[in-house]
């Protein structure tokens, strides 16, 4: 779409989002696109053994002269002295397959990001373990796999099995956002810690972090199929969802399941799911909407029109609502004052826990009520469990 396609979407004109840009990240939309051209092309250089020219393609430049000089330009280096300088610590990477370091702001709670998404993993479509998550996604350019590890220094590390590299520099930033990479952990912290009542909390758990979402169809649909049930019914629902309707795929030689297209449990998901019949329709009327284009979500829509969009649908009531924005949209300041297990882990910190006094009190730790939710989670003796490592057996994803 270019720039004016991207000002359209928010709302702007093409001089005014340039001259917005430009004010709070000292460049404009061109600029920016190059300089995230030539990261994904880094990331190439350092993580694989592409030749330059594949490289130059594949991370979106018009020619290999465009590639070298931007790189030269970002960098200060040719693109063969910046792959000279890559690391081997990480050890032999398998042929077709990418292995990268994903930066991210310390302190970084990495215990209780896998630790959630191990709770969430759905059954033959994600694998969660104490040190590593994995998962297939759709892309662009077709199935890719990834799985992001934590290494020896609590760092965090990618591996991806694309089915066309083009696609890396959406992975990356759809990984990052799905862990929550880009926050600012000292500001959070900062914050929460100036009530006494968090200051524990704070002080147990330094650099939380709040889940993203990687595909926003998908968070919605799975909130809602999460409704009023436990974490495990969840995923055990949510997992025949997709051991019946998911397409079977396979990316370097890895079988694998993806959550099924919305089209598909819109014409076949009311037989397979389980559950009172009115979520089930609820869940399907929603997966027909996101199927034929009524409803659209992404992260970049606007909170209060989302919201509402949602609210207006069967089935959506403000917990899923609000859950999507926190997740999809990574709004950092929500509060799901109807979530139990939440408000148990304010009482175990000491907070009130009946829905007003819970609401009341958190308005205080506003613009973070997000990364207090997280706190309110890991505190509530039901998801205790999350921070909690599983036999030997079970931490590790399959290959």
């Amino acid at each position: 779409e270019g720039v004016p396609g991207l000002a359209r979407r928010l709302g702007y004109s093409s001089r005014h989002l340039g001259r917005l840009l430009t004010a709070e990240l000292g460049a404009g939309p061109l600029a920016l696109a190059r300089a995230q051209r030539a990261h994904t092309a880094r990331a190439l250089l350092v993580g694989t053994d592409l030749s330059a020219s594949d490289v130059a393609f594949s991370a979106g430049f018009s020619s290999v002269r465009q590639f070298t000089e931007t790189i030269g330009e970002v960098f200060g280096m040719s693109p063969t002295a910046l792959r000279a300088r890559r690391s081997r610590a990480a050890g032999a990477v398998p042929v077709g397959e990418i292995d990268l370091a994903l930066p991210a702001r310390g302190p970084i709670d990495t215990v209780g990001l896998l630790g959630w998404m191990r709770a969430h993993a759905i059954p033959g479509v994600e694998v969660g373990g104490d040190t590593s998550f994995a998962r297939v996604i759709r892309m662009p350019g077709g199935p890719a796999w990834f799985e992001v590890r934590r290494d020896a220094d609590s760092r965090l590390r990618l591996r991806a099995r694309l089915t066309a590299l083009a696609d890396l520099g959406t992975l990356i930033a759809r990984v990052r956002r799905l862990f929550d990479l880009d926050a600012d952990p000292l500001a959070v912290d900062e914050a929460l810690v100036r009530h006494p009542e968090l200051a524990p909390a704070v002080a147990a758990i330094p650099g939380v972090r709040v889940p993203g979402a990687m595909d926003a169809a998908e968070m919605l649909l799975r909130a809602m199929i999460g409704q009023q049930i436990s974490v495990a019914s969840a995923r055990t629902m949510q997992g025949r969802l997709s051991a019946e309707l998911g397409e079977r795929t396979d990316v370097g030689g890895i079988p694998l399941t993806l959550f099924p297209d919305p089209a598909v449990i819109a014409e076949r998901g009311f037989d397979v799911l389980r559950g009172p019949e009115a979520r089930r329709r609820a869940i399907v009327e929603a997966a027909a909407a996101l199927a034929d284009g009524s409803l659209s979500l992404g992260p970049g829509d606007d909170g209060v029109e989302q919201r509402a969009r949602l609210l207006a649908m069967r089935g959506i009531g403000p917990w899923t609502a609000d859950y999507v924005r926190m997740r999809v949209l990574g709004d950092p300041d929500v509060l799901l004052p109807g979530d139990v297990a939440a408000r148990a882990g304010a009482a175990a910190l000491g907070l009130p826990s009946d829905p007003a006094g819970f609401t009341r009190w958190s308005e205080r730790a506003a613009p973070w009520r997000s990364y207090a939710m997280a706190h309110y989670w890991y505190a509530a003796p039901v998801t205790r469990a999350w921070r909690t490592p599983t036999p030997s057996t079970e931490s590790e994803p399959a290959p």
